[in-house]
């Protein structure tokens, strides 16, 4: 039975045996001088990351034990989040498959893509990207107009994505597509399991203004997807498509934020001169507050209760918590780490734009959580 609570002396045995192997885990140079890696060796020890989470069981420890997880709990899971912002660990490309395409195709999918698809996630075999946003659709994901055509076993996709996160490097991707030009709007959507690795898929990386290229444009010319690749029923992708965005904007990925905003906290502390302390102090207790309610919001999930409203501010507290942390670590003027501010400062803009726009989620809060009326 996997930890209901933070406090369940079970969950010190287990934080014991994660902070164990993490501290043994993460490559010295990574904990202490990853500025001076280059673009090819950051990419080959997050691979290599991929791999250790999965030999060590780490990788899918709230998957099922029939997909190769350990059968355990978002307790547990928070907790691995934790030691791994501890000991500032890398984040590895398989991030997508772990945290949006397992867990869709346990909720919506079929036994066999189950068996088909999730061990290929947790090793690492496969990467996987997100197929949602387009150039005329981003915040109103719904009227996406890439299309998917029904042809005899499958459909034929035709379009574009952009801003798609590892797509060069990804073998499937989850897609979704409008299927009917007839059907009201969210019933004329369509949710795949798309092979990248066909002729057809054009993937075109977006070189960013922090000089990287982690997201790509993605055209799409008559790519094949078999029947049994679609997920759920056909034209009634939107309930899938919402269950991919309620674990991007969820614990898990708010989880992996807070490591992320860990590391860049704990070297604030060491660049900010005496005079901005103070600042350097209040986002601590901002990553404090964010951990509280991470914290919360898993403890809801793992009862099973409903941890929307815990969970509905996480995306909106993270993506400004590490925006405004890299704000203040370019104003520190650090000499010693001044290009590692400029490119996370740049690379922070975007936070608060995908998963839907920080404004979208205001607005959810205030419909869904607070009830305002308009």
């Amino acid at each position: 039975m996997s930890i209901t609570r933070f406090d369940d002396p079970a969950a010190a045995r287990f934080r014991q045996e994660v902070s164990a192997w993490v501290d043994g885990a993460v490559p010295e140079i990574w904990r202490t001088d990853r500025q001076s890696l280059s673009p090819d060796e950051v990419q080959q020890i997050q691979m290599d990351w991929d791999v250790a989470l999965y030999k060590e069981g780490h990788a899918g420890l709230s998957w099922p034990t029939q997909y190769g997880g350990r059968g355990l709990g978002p307790i547990e899971e928070l907790i691995y989040y934790e030691e791994s912002s501890r000991a500032n660990a890398p984040e590895g490309f398989g991030r997508i498959g772990r945290v949006l395409a397992g867990p869709t195709i346990m909720a919506a999918g079929s036994v066999e893509q189950k068996e088909k698809y999730l061990p290929r996630i947790l090793d690492a075999s496969e990467i996987w990207c997100q197929g949602f946003s387009e150039p005329g659709a981003g915040s109103d994901l719904a009227a996406v107009s890439t299309t998917a055509t029904k042809v005899d076993g499958g459909y034929l996709i035709t379009g574009q994505k952009t801003w798609t996160s590892f797509a060069q490097y990804s073998k499937r991707c989850l897609m979704l597509a409008k299927s009917s030009s007839g059907l009201p709007r969210h019933h004329n959507l369509s949710f795949f399991l798309l092979d990248m690795e066909q002729d057809g898929v054009d993937a075109r990386p977006i070189r960013q203004i922090n000089g990287e290229e982690e997201f790509s444009d993605v055209f799409f010319t008559d790519v094949f997807v078999a029947d049994e690749d679609l997920v759920g029923e056909e034209h009634e992708g939107w309930a899938v498509a919402m269950t991919v965005l309620s674990n991007e904007r969820g614990t898990t990925e708010a989880a992996t934020r807070l490591v992320e905003a860990t590391a860049q906290i704990d070297l604030l502390n060491r660049c900010c001169a005496t005079h901005m302390q103070g600042d350097a102090a209040r986002l601590q207790e901002r990553r404090e507050l964010l951990r509280w309610h991470i914290i919360r919001a898993t403890e809801e999930k793992a009862a099973g209760e409903d941890w929307f409203v815990a969970g509905s501010v996480l995306k909106v507290q993270w993506s400004e918590l590490i925006q405004d942390a890299t704000r203040l670590g370019l104003d520190s003027r650090c000499a010693q780490h001044r290009d590692y501010w400029r490119h996370n400062y740049l690379a922070s803009k975007a936070m608060s734009i995908y998963s839907g726009t920080n404004e979208i989620q205001r607005n959810i809060i205030t419909d869904r959580v607070l009830k305002v009326a308009r």
